[in-house]
């Protein structure tokens, strides 16, 4: 909830007024109007009507407006007016179930809430001393994830997919199975027609009532896609406050930086990196560090990063990555396949899954993904029928595990996964594996002595010395 004393000297005590001198592309520019960087202005239009708009910047005497609506009857000498300084929204319980668009109104056709607390749209994230470790796993109900990529209570990972591997499907699930209290999922760029296909087909009933949905289309002008991120992590943060373990589900973090970056164009920000200005990159890490463990409760994140073209060295992928505490990689080849959900395993990584699984589950994860990596490794060989079992342990083993480790990694939309069951899977496969291992390193040190054997007898130099 906001500390409003110490907001007070933000508060600017009297009317300031200014008007419109010139429309540049998406923004309008007025003059005479001082007001700080992320003000909410009116501008006024003859006709009796308004356009919110939000202040991203200023030049000279000028001051740089991104408009939060249509522009349609703005014209030069239209009055602006200073509408707020502090940019909040209201919370509370009764939000659970809703959906609401970019700026905290409800949009799904109910009646409007009673909330009595207000929350800041843009908050410092928690300070690293004030951090408690991670050390306790949360549920997602995905056997995937559970078992192999452990995901703790406070931390964050990414989603990366290209588009239609089922990146929206693996939210669902996570959004009805897992064992948070509160689940916040953030819809940010996304097509109008898939918000309802989301909320009715993936997310369902029964994960709807313990969410809350915020929206922000791609028909929706930048600054509200923006927006949306931020209201998503707000009121993930007030239901942190609350003492709740909070899921964060955010889609996409990609579309938060392209509407950034057109927002940063915009004010006339240099483009860099794929013309990405300077603040998209400053933008990611505030966003980010924002969810996480606190001493009240904590905010577990998922953030989807559309990759193009799969290239993991896309910028936004790449910044992620590194500002992320692990990430999951959804694979085209997996679900051309029809092998759901699309998770390469070998190419995701959960950083904290150490410390938040007991060490069997952990080794026994760990000799999962080195005999997935055997098999790669070999995959061309084998496919072929070039290799001949018997000349590697690992190879042979790979081969006969491999049908047990997809059956574990597939999952029916439908089927909800308890993490001992999941765990329980691990360990199971981890024990096949060293016994298949033992019984083929057996064989092999048996072979090779039978065709010692075979030689010295065949050999008469040998004969004849005995």
């Amino acid at each position: 909830m906001i500390d409003f004393k110490s907001h007070l000297e933000h508060i600017i005590p009297a009317e300031i007024e200014g008007s419109v001198t010139q429309s540049l592309g998406i923004t309008m520019i007025a003059n005479g109007f001082p007001v700080p960087v992320g003000s909410l202005a009116e501008i006024r239009i003859p006709n009796g009507g308004s356009v919110l708009a939000e202040v991203i910047g200023f030049k000279n005497e000028s001051t740089i407006l991104f408009p939060l609506g249509r522009q349609e009857g703005v014209r030069p000498g239209c009055r602006v007016r200073l509408a707020r300084t502090l940019r909040w929204l209201r919370v509370g319980d009764a939000l659970l179930g809703r959906v609401l668009d970019a700026q905290g109104h409800v949009i799904d056709g109910k009646s409007q809430p009673l909330l009595n607390h207000r929350v800041l749209f843009e908050q410092p994230p928690p300070h690293p001393c004030d951090r408690p470790r991670i050390q306790e796993p949360l549920p997602t109900g995905v056997k995937a994830i559970d078992g192999l990529l452990t995901c703790g209570k406070g931390q964050r990972l990414g989603i990366f997919a290209a588009a239609g591997v089922g990146k929206s499907v693996l939210l669902g699930m996570m959004a009805r199975y897992t064992a948070a209290d509160v689940i916040v999922i953030g819809l940010i760029g996304e097509r109008g027609r898939e918000v309802n296909d989301f909320i009715e087909r993936d997310l369902g009933p029964e994960g709807l009532k313990k969410s809350v949905v915020v929206v922000a289309t791609s028909s929706e002008p930048a600054i509200l896609r923006v927006q949306a991120a931020y209201a998503a992590s707000a009121i993930a943060e007030y239901f942190r406050d609350q003492g709740k373990d909070v899921l964060l589900l955010m889609d996409s973090l990609t579309r938060f930086a392209l509407a950034q970056r057109e927002i940063g164009l915009a004010a006339g920000e240099p483009p860099t990196t794929r013309g990405y200005p300077p603040s998209t990159f400053a933008l990611l890490p505030r966003l980010v560090e924002r969810a996480g463990r606190t001493p009240q409760g904590s905010i577990t994140a998922f953030y989807t990063v559309l990759v193009e073209g799969n290239d993991p060295d896309e910028p936004v992928a790449d910044a992620v990555r590194g500002l992320l505490d692990g990430h999951i990689w959804l694979s085209r080849s997996l679900a051309n396949r029809g092998h759901y959900p699309a998770i390469d395993v070998l190419e995701s990584l959960s950083r904290l899954m150490p410390d938040i699984v007991d060490p069997r589950h952990y080794q026994s994860a760990l000799q999962i993904r080195d005999i997935m990596g055997v098999y790669r490794e070999h995959e061309d060989l084998i496919t072929i029928g070039a290799y001949r079992r018997g000349s590697h342990p690992k190879v042979d083993v790979s081969i006969q595990i491999r049908d047990a480790i997809n059956n574990f990694l597939r999952q029916n939309v439908e089927h909800r996964a308890e993490f001992n069951e999941s765990k329980d899977s691990v360990i199971k496969l981890g024990d096949q594996i060293n016994d298949a291992l033992r019984a083929a390193t057996t064989s092999q040190h048996a072979g090779k002595e039978a065709t010692g054997r075979q030689v010295m007898a065949g050999n008469p130099a040998t004969r004849s010395g005995s």
